[in-house]
């Protein structure tokens, strides 16, 4: 017998809920349903707005909202799925932008462990309304909330300014993880070209695989970014001049991806070609120790071999003369592998 689920209310999974109007935020606590029947049955004559934040809603609770705020099945879809790829669409007089996030992570060079932590941040803007839907536990928008909510000026552009807040502020994590992320590779860089290095090139493919990640949460943001600085996005002039800047910010932080890449295919060169030094290295030092152990083996074993008529065997001075011919030729050899730096 199968249990049947029971669905967790969409109110579990608000982070916040408000409404805005005149660009001051309204006392009071409200339900999302509330709140945007408040905005829209509005006597008073002022335009207002609900700015709804979500944290991993489950698909029954973003259904609800949904069916509140009239959202798109297909956008629905994404906002639950997460994992996607930044992208702004248009469903009728919604409007949809996602972007991805980034956190960096403290760690040891020297040994393997997660670098860039990703999450995804979703967007549905309306005439009235902003619901935005966060994948991720750093992603976290406390922060932009209030500091939107201290500039009353910007907070009366409507919903366009609370997107271009959660823009801006994404786009600035990412130019802090890349400054981060610059001193990891000026760090490998130096350890790459210090004698004695306890830098393996697994921990370099290891940062070389998190920029990868990096470079798929920040690349493909840009084409967004551009279609929402168009009149075409519907968006507020003001608001577009805004989010210029911000694409000139992400523009930034592409630019210095793309480098890290080139570095650290530079490092795995440099890399491989220091083990390469450094094998030849052995090599020329094994190849020499076999050098100074063969020539006493090879005199040992034809004086070992005991053939009746050697002469030698039967002198006074054969065994000291063959130790002396022994040590001088191997004398000979050392001053000869040192003097090449095979010693």
């Amino acid at each position: 017998m199968s249990l049947k689920r029971i669905p967790v209310p969409a109110a579990r999974a608000v982070v916040d809920c408000g409404i805005y109007r005149d660009g001051q935020r309204l006392a009071g606590r409200f339900g999302f349903a509330e709140a945007l029947a408040q905005v829209r049955d509005n006597d008073s004559g002022e335009d207002g707005f609900v700015w709804l934040g979500l944290h991993e809603p489950d698909i029954d609770q973003m259904s609800e909202v949904a069916a509140v705020f009239g959202l798109h099945p297909l956008a629905v879809e994404d906002a639950v799925a997460g994992r996607q790829r930044p992208k702004l669409e248009r469903y009728d007089d919604t409007l949809v932008f996602g972007m991805r996030t980034v956190a960096y992570v403290e760690h040891d060079m020297h040994t393997s462990s997660e670098i860039v932590l990703t999450g995804e941040i979703l967007i549905f803007l309306g005439t009235d309304f902003v619901v935005a839907v966060r994948h991720g536990e750093h992603s976290g928008l406390r922060a932009v909330r209030a500091d939107l909510e201290s500039d009353p000026e910007r907070l009366r552009l409507g919903p366009g300014a609370v997107l271009h807040a959660i823009a801006d502020h994404v786009v600035d994590t990412y130019l802090d993880v890349v400054q981060e992320i610059e001193t990891d590779v000026e760090e490998m860089e130096q350890e790459v070209f210090t004698p004695r290095s306890r830098l393996t090139i697994e921990s370099i493919y290891q940062l070389k695989r998190e920029i990868v990640e990096l470079r798929r949460s920040v690349i493909p943001l840009a084409l967004p970014l551009q279609m929402l600085t168009r009149p075409e996005s519907g968006l507020d002039k003001e608001v577009r001049r805004y989010l210029r800047d911000v694409t000139d910010h992400h523009t930034t932080a592409a630019e210095r991806v793309h480098d890290f890449d080139d570095a650290l295919s530079a490092l795995i060169s440099a890399t491989l070609a220091r083990i390469a030094v450094r094998q030849n290295t052995d090599m020329r030092k094994i190849s020499a120790l076999v050098a100074l152990a063969a020539v006493p083996t090879m005199i040992a074993g034809i004086y070992g071999m005991n053939f009746e008529h050697m002469p030698e065997l039967k002198q006074v001075w054969g065994y000291p003369t063959v130790l002396a011919v022994m040590v001088l030729t191997c004398s000979g050899l050392v001053v000869m592998f040192r003097r090449n730096g095979w010693l």
